[in-house]
This record gives C-alpha cells, structure tokens and sequence, in this order.
C-alpha cells in the first residue's frame, strides 16, 4: 500500500535498455516510467491513466473501505475491472484492496499498449512493473546501501511475458509494511495478484527465522511464479527465478 508521500525513483537513473523509448508520465501519486519498442503515444496513455484512477477515486468514494482496509473486502458486483482485480487480489493474499493498486494500474495500462500494436512494453510504478518482451531482460533487485547484493537482479525470458514483477520493503521506501524484510520479489502473469502478495509476504518476515514461513505462503497461492526474499545478509527463493550479478 502507498502512502502520500513522494520519494524520487532514483533506481531508474539506473535503466541501460537503449533499444527501447523511455517516458516518464505522472498523474498525481501515480508515477510510471515506461519503456516501448516504438514512440509512445502520450496523450493515449494520459487519458487510460485518468480513466484507472478515477474508476478508483470514484469507488473509494462510496466506499472508504477501499482505501483505508488492510484485510480483504468485498466490492460490488458492478464495480469497475480495476476495482474487482485489485480485491480479488487482496483477497487471494488476505491484504486490503490498495495493497494491489500500483500492480493492477501498471498491468491495465500494458494491456491497453499492447491492443495498441506495441511489442514491447515496461511500465514500472514504484517499483512494480508490468513487461512484456522480445529479448532477455533483466530486472535489478535494490536491496538499498548492502553492497552483498549490489548488482543482483533477475534474469527475464520473453517466453515468459507478459509478466507481473512486484516489490514490497519494511525498510526501503514509503509503502506501508509491518515487516522488515529489505525486499520482497513477487511474479505472477498477473501484476495485481503479485502486488498484493508482495506486500502480505513482507509483512511476515522480521527476521530470518522467517524466511521459510514467507516463502511458503507466498508459494502457497495460486497463481504466484515465484518470490524472492532478503533480510540483511540472508536471501531464499522459490520458483522461476533466475539470478544474475
């Protein structure tokens, strides 16, 4: 879940994908750095952004639950699509809805590109990404100053894009976390579903006594690829990860 506050994504001065348009688009707290195969068409994606969010400010709106809940809630029936993924999402991970918001706008939005005739896209928003590739990427893991893991990232395959690639941290940055793991790694085909499991798995993990519960919970749901998880000097992982340093 994000709080108000901004931070500046430093990490994506960190970026090395020449092949690739880079855009930055920010819409109030929704802030997105995006990578395409072709020039991205600004306006277009301005006016999904604006649509997304206000689907979800209209809906918290009526029901204050939405924003303010850390356990699941149901939603109505003719709620908008954003709205149901994202508590289908903290459903599936015993989180509220918001737990799932950057997840689900990243994932809407790379679908819409997609039906658009781009071939590859990134969008990352706050460190959840959404990606769809022709050619291995990789995805760095920051695990702030430690310089045990610096240059730790995960290797992506086309072949299994599109894919959700979602963060959670007790210790780096402003989203809400009742742990103090230093990063949660979540994938899953669908970015809300990894976003939310994300931040629920952080929230298990105090110290590496934890690590093995985390890991399986996140394992336990249906519909996850794979997690990674780091304490200070101490990582465990499960499923289709591939490491690179």
């Amino acid at each position: 879940m994000k709080t108000d506050k901004y931070q500046r994504r430093f990490y994506r001065d960190w970026v090395k994908a020449k092949d690739l348009y880079a855009k930055h688009i920010s819409d109030k707290e929704t802030d997105l750095y995006i990578l395409t195969n072709k020039p991205l068409d600004e306006s277009f994606l301005k006016d999904k952004i604006q649509m997304y969010r206000m689907a979800i400010e209209n809906y918290i709106a009526k029901d204050r639950r939405f924003l303010t809940a850390l356990k699941p809630i149901a939603v109505e029936l003719n709620a908008p699509s954003s709205v149901k993924a994202m508590a289908k999402a903290g459903k599936l991970a015993n989180v509220g809805p918001m737990a799932a918001v950057a997840g689900a706008i990243a994932q809407f939005l790379g679908r819409d590109l997609l039906k658009r005739g781009y071939r590859e896209v990134v969008i990352e928003n706050g460190g959840d990404i959404f990606m769809q590739i022709e050619k291995t990427r990789v995805i760095g893991i920051y695990v702030g100053r430690s310089k045990l893991w610096k240059g730790l990232g995960l290797k992506i395959k086309p072949k299994n894009t599109p894919l959700g690639i979602c963060t959670s941290s007790g210790t780096i940055g402003h989203s809400l976390s009742f742990g103090l793991a230093d990063s949660v790694v979540v994938l899953s085909l669908d970015a809300s579903l990894a976003d939310a499991v994300a931040t629920a798995t952080a929230n298990l993990v105090r110290s590496k006594t934890d690590l093995q519960k985390a890991v399986d919970f996140a394992k336990s749901i249906k519909g996850i690829l794979g997690v990674v998880i780091i304490i200070n000097k101490h990582l465990i992982s499960w499923g289709e990860v591939e490491f690179t340093k």
